[in-house]
Parts: C-alpha cells; structure tokens; sequence
C-alpha cells in the first residue's frame, strides 16, 4: 500500500467510513427499531434474503419438498440486509447476531429459533432424516466438510469479496492476501472433488449445499464478477461438480427464493406453495 496506516492506541468508530454497507454497519448489537415480522401458514418460517448464506437453507427447503417431505413446506419472507430489516426487534430475538438466514419451527412446542446457516441445515437434515449420512464415517466426512465451508467462507466473502468488490478503495495487499487464500481454498475443493462425485463421497448432502452457493457460484462467475481474475476455468473438477448441482430442479428454485436482483423470471421475493414458481423454470 502506499499509505501507512498506524492504528490508535484505542479505536474509535467512525460513522459512514466508506463501503458498500457503511450505512448500517454499527460496532453494537440489538435491535434497533421494533418491528414486527409476518408469520405464515406453514410450520418452518424462513427469513432471509438470496445471499450465498441464504440460498443454502433454501436449496435444502426444495430438496426436501422434491423428495416428498411434504412436512418441509415452509414460508420464507424477505430480509432486505441492505435497508436494515435485519435489525428490527423480532428478527433480533430470532437471531441475536442480525444476520440471514434465521428460521422459527412452529411445529414444536414452544416454537424452536434457529439461527446461522450451517445450524439450520444440520437442523433440518436431523429432523427430516435427509442428506446427511447416517452410517458414522460417512456422517463425520459431511460434517467435516460443512464446517469446512463455515470457517472457510468468511475469508471468500469478508476478505476476498469485500477488498475486490465493496471496499472503497482497492489496496494491492488485502486483495493480494485473499485472493492467495481462495485460490488455495479452490484448489482444496478442486483435488477433493477429483476423487469424489460430491463432498462426501457419492452422495448429495448439506456439505454439498453449503458450499455451492459460494464456491460454485464464484467459479461460476455469479458473485464478484472475479471468474476471469481468479482464473476459475482451472479448477474443472469444482465446474463439473457446480454444473451438476446447477441442473437440479430443487436447486434451480432454492437460487430464486428472496432473490431481489437479476433477471425478473428468476427472483422470488417471498415464496409460500410450490405454484409460486409456476412461469419461472
């Protein structure tokens, strides 16, 4: 950089410091207006927006309706993150962190809150009995590679993303930093999946359905417009397993749940029954 920057002994924020979402980023938690969220007829209720974060849980919603469980209908309502609905209060006592995706389970008594992506997935996939193994080592191997993308993500998303895309000013270190991470991070993913049709052997799993919506999403070329800067067409066995996942009807519908952006024939903003994708596949 060719500025140096000498942090102060104590730090101070400072408001509307620059970037993307400068406007609603706040070093404090809590709500910070009441607001009422809607509920409704199913038991799941989903609040969230069609983020990498989001599209997983509901992939997983879709996958569990087309493999018959029609107890997994569910309600998802939009969490605009960009016009702070994520900090009205009764989001906030769903997920005290104001982030998407949160759930409430309306079919326990009382109501279960499920908040974090990877939480929701594996709440879902225990309480419907669907991919994730049951057999111990297939089980461990899905989980790893869940937790795996949990701690990996941040580093594509808050790095990567954020001095590439959002920060005000590009600076050649951070991006040089991260951009060096998720190649590595691609490369981890691409010799794995040389071997293995999906990331726990042959079958399809939450690992898998956590980690497309950012991995196979960036390879191809839908979040950062950074395919032909991180030179993705070199991990092809990460493209092969991308496309596979991509021709899958659940999926298909799981991208268009509180998508806001993009083609209109591809957002949903809120999704209720199964007819409300009628015209849009």
């Amino acid at each position: 950089m060719s500025d140096s920057y000498t942090p102060p002994r104590v730090w101070e924020w400072e408001a509307g410091n620059g970037g993307k979402f400068a406007n609603i980023n706040r070093p404090t938690a809590g709500a910070r207006e009441e607001k009422e969220l809607p509920v409704g007829k199913h038991p799941l209720q989903l609040y969230s927006l069609a983020t990498p974060n989001g599209v997983k849980v509901t992939i997983l919603l879709e996958e569990l309706l087309e493999k018959g469980i029609k107890e997994a209908e569910y309600d998802a309502y939009l969490i605009d993150i960009g016009e702070g609905d994520q900090f009205g209060s009764d989001f906030v006592a769903i997920n005290p962190n104001s982030k998407i995706p949160a759930m409430m389970d309306h079919s326990v008594n009382p109501p279960q809150r499920i908040f974090e992506s990877g939480s929701i997935l594996l709440y879902l996939a225990e309480k419907f009995g669907a991919f994730l193994p049951t057999e111990s080592a297939k089980r461990t191997e899905a989980l790893s590679w869940l937790f795996w993308q949990m701690g990996s993500a941040p580093i594509l998303g808050g790095g990567f993303g954020h001095f590439y895309a959002y920060a005000p000013e590009s600076y050649k270190y951070p991006i040089d930093r991260y951009t060096m991470e998720v190649k590595r991070q691609l490369d981890v993913l691409d010799q794995h999946l040389a071997n293995n049709r999906y990331m726990a052997g042959d079958e399809y799993t939450i690992a898998d359905m956590a980690i497309y919506p950012w991995y196979g999403a960036l390879v191809k070329n839908r979040v950062y417009e950074a395919a032909e800067f991180l030179q993705t067409h070199t991990y092809k066995n990460v493209i092969r397993w991308a496309d596979e996942l991509d021709a899958r009807p659940a999926v298909k519908r799981g991208r268009m749940v509180n998508k806001t952006w993009g083609d209109e024939s591809e957002q949903l903003k809120e999704r209720h029954d199964a007819s409300d994708f009628e015209g849009k596949m």
